[in-house]
């Protein structure tokens, strides 16, 4: 998000940028532990849009940025087995083709023609969309780096912001380890952290840090090269090729906010139990690596943008798991919102701050 908004302030002109990363290295936080998917499904109007400029912005990077991040359009599969479940993807589906994303409605037993290596006799119904698919996470945050320090942006890791100085409502500064810097505008682009931001300058950001765990198996070659991102929806169990393996996560409902960013072993012995009962062929995978990461999680699901009560001090945040994917356009949308006064190639004039203590909600439900 922070290499994003960077580099699109400096495209646009911007020369004074100066970007704080507490990690020694970049994208190894949020960013560097997501399982790299995106995503047109959603279930509000404003997540669809976001996609809609998001995800194209990934598809052309490489021509636009220079830097490869391997967009593998191999799409999502939600498997439903709730009726419930089926009531609001039905609901989904129609938005998202009175949009433009002509996301296709599986039954079940077309679910599980599509899928012969696992078992899905529950599945009542499900939806698929072939664009939907997986990217680098690392290639963006290197290609927006590389190419905003191009343009003058000075980027600085391992280098933690420690306090965020104000007076008279207004933004005068941050302090650092290494020194003091004034500033008149701060962009908050913290992810789970940005809560912790908010309070240095004295502001209330609602987001609660979660964390989310994964693992890759040894070499599976039973896997075919089509295999989609499949996502179990009531388990909030996922799947999907990496490398000559598999990739799998499932959230867990009872973890507790907190930034621990290391794997629970306990609870990967309850995802592997529903893994292997969904595909029987992980029974003989080992693990390869095990990754934990943090959501960053508000009321509503839905991401913040913009101005805060302190003035010049600016939050984009929230994303509740779906950061990675619209970063390109949340970086474009507050170039705009700095430079011209609001955003206008997406309208999120809704996902204020305010929305919350106003009671404005609007709430995603397709989150997993």
């Amino acid at each position: 998000m922070g290499v994003s908004i960077a580099y699109h302030l400096a495209a646009r002109g911007v020369r004074d940028i100066v970007l704080l990363e507490k990690e020694d290295f970049y994208g190894t936080g949020a960013t560097g532990r997501c399982a790299g998917g995106v995503r047109y499904q959603f279930s509000t109007e404003i997540n669809i849009h976001l996609s809609l400029e998001s995800l194209p912005m990934l598809a052309r990077f490489e021509q636009e940025i220079g830097y490869p991040v391997d967009y593998r359009q191999c799409g999502y599969l939600f498997v439903l087995t709730r009726p419930q479940d089926v009531r609001l993807f039905e609901r989904n589906v129609a938005l998202q083709r009175q949009l433009g994303v002509m996301t296709e409605w599986l039954d079940g037993d077309e679910i599980r023609r599509r899928l012969p290596l696992m078992r899905f006799e529950d599945a009542l119904g499900g939806t698929f969309y072939p664009k939907d698919g997986l990217v680098d996470p690392n290639g963006v945050v290197q290609g927006y780096l590389k190419a905003a320090q191009r343009l003058g942006v000075q980027a600085h890791s391992g280098r933690p912001v420690t306090g965020i100085n104000s007076k008279g409502g207004r933004i005068q500064g941050v302090e650092t380890p290494a020194g003091s810097l004034a500033c008149e505008t701060v962009i908050n682009a913290a992810g789970p952290w940005a809560g912790e931001i908010g309070r240095m300058a004295g502001v209330s950001i609602p987001i609660t840090p979660l964390r989310r765990q994964w693992l890759t198996t040894t070499p599976l070659p039973e896997i075919p090269a089509d295999f989609p991102f499949v996502i179990d929806f009531t388990q909030s169990l996922y799947f999907h090729r990496e490398g000559n393996g598999l990739l799998s996560g499932m959230s867990n409902p009872h973890e507790a906010p907190g930034f621990r960013q290391y794997p629970d072993l306990d609870w990967e012995l309850t995802h592997m139990m529903a893994a292997i009962e969904r595909m029987p062929l992980l029974e003989k995978a080992g693990v390869t690596s095990r990754v934990a990461g943090l959501y960053e999680v508000t009321p509503d699901a839905h991401p913040i943008f913009g101005a805060t009560p302190v003035e010049g001090f600016y939050v984009v945040a929230g994303f509740s798991g779906h950061g990675f994917m619209h970063g390109p356009i949340a970086g474009k949308l507050m170039a705009e919102i700095l430079l011209d006064g609001q955003a206008h190639s997406v309208d999120v004039s809704g996902l204020d701050l305010a929305r919350f203590e106003e009671g404005r909600l609007i709430q995603e439900h397709n989150v997993v």
